[in-house]
């Protein structure tokens, strides 16, 4: 805005003016001075206003309080905080909604992403860091975000699938060779076979592998005690419990410990990817390992960036960004995705396949099973015993 110096340069006249001429009785000069200050003050305050808008449109953080339509202005930004084994599928599918974004709304998304354990991208949601998207190993995870009050109830609902968006199978790596013969979960409670898995309390991925075992029992007619009876003796065949699944897998190949280990499907997919030499089984008896995505209310509404948080996580269900999943071992949700022959090849079908709701839930799993003196270590107990 130009105009603003035309009055700068009359104040600036008029106090000339006032050093050799101004009376302290001529109320007029007075009133004339007051009225050219006031004309000045509003004018380069509706230039400075306008100045703020063009540079705060594209920063949430910066304007928390924006307009939809202000926001677009700028590029908008994006935080998605993620479990680690999901990053190699986001890097691929987050050009892709970058792209379509830009070219149907003409406006620069950014990410800025972080991986880890799902645990501890859990607790660091909780304790302070800003996603706009959680996408979890399971939902316990997500749950624990709704109850700290960052994501409101309800969110299973806001998107297809319950807000499931990428889901995996259990499997057995053996040795190569497979020189004990494990072929499936009833082989881990046999004399003489040991089994590396991580440690229920704190790893979520060992979650999955304790219902994994625990459902082998249930869905091929056992009842609660023969299935406890089983992890039991499972549990006694291993000879150390790993923090998480990381250390786990490290035990298993960088330390040769154990005859078996159970896995995520996805990761080993990757793994051979990667050029790794990998022997494992897909049980025809499995549990559904499903991830949930969610977006995390209070910070988007505090980011001003809510809608294409929304639109990336819908973009997730598309069959363009689940390709991009089953391409580094997740099987996909949508079964247009699922039903080709490509996929279908690729994964053996699992004939028996359980969920944590036919298990009453994950609040009902995680006090059944995994709070402190629950049946985990009422078995750890009696295994030490």
């Amino acid at each position: 805005m130009n105009f603003w110096r035309s009055p700068q340069r009359l104040l600036k006249k008029i106090q000339m003016e006032k050093a050799f001429r101004f009376k302290s009785s001529s109320l007029k000069s007075f009133a004339s001075l007051f009225l050219v200050g006031a004309f000045l003050s509003l004018t380069i305050a509706a230039c400075g206003g306008n100045a703020n808008n063009s540079a705060s449109g594209g920063d949430s953080t910066a304007n928390p309080g924006a307009s939809p339509v202000a926001q677009k202005s700028g590029d908008a930004r994006i935080t998605l905080v993620s479990f680690a084994v999901t990053k190699a599928a986001h890097e691929a599918i987050i050009p892709k909604f970058v792209e379509q974004w830009k070219k149907e709304h003409n406006q620069n998304v950014t990410f800025k992403t972080s991986y880890g354990g799902s645990g501890s991208q859990t607790r660091a949601v909780i304790d302070g860091l800003e996603a706009d998207i959680v996408h979890l190993a399971l939902a316990l995870d997500t749950q624990k975000i709704e109850k700290a009050g960052l994501i409101q109830p309800g969110w299973e609902k806001e998107v297809p699938n319950d807000a499931i968006v990428s889901k995996s199978v259990a499997a057995l790596v053996t040795r190569p060779g497979n020189p004990k013969a494990i072929k499936t979960w009833s082989d881990l409670a046999k004399d003489g076979v040991k089994l590396i898995t991580a440690d229920p309390k704190t790893s979520g991925v060992a979650r999955w592998n304790f219902l994994a075992l625990w459902n082998s029992v249930i869905k091929t007619g056992g009842d609660e005690a023969k299935a406890t009876e089983f992890v039991t003796k499972v549990y006694k065949n291993v000879p150390i419990l790993t923090k998480d699944a990381r250390e786990a897998t490290d035990a298993f190949f960088k330390q040769g410990q154990g005859d078996a280990l159970i896995n995520y499907e996805n990761e080993i997919i990757l793994a051979q990817q990667k050029g790794e030499k990998v022997e494992y089984i897909v049980p025809d008896v499995n549990i559904s390992i499903d991830n949930p995505i969610a977006v995390v209310d209070k910070n988007v509404e505090k980011h001003g960036n809510r809608e294409v948080a929304e639109a990336f996580v819908k973009f997730l269900y598309t069959p363009e960004a689940q390709q991009e999943f089953a391409k580094v071992g997740f099987r996909p949700v949508d079964e247009t995705v699922a039903q080709t022959k490509e996929i279908q090849d690729k994964y053996p079908k699992v004939q028996t396949l359980g969920t944590v709701q036919e298990l009453g839930g994950w609040s009902a799993v995680q006090q059944k099973f995994f709070e402190d003196g629950a049946l985990f270590d009422q078995i750890q107990k009696k295994n030490r015993g």
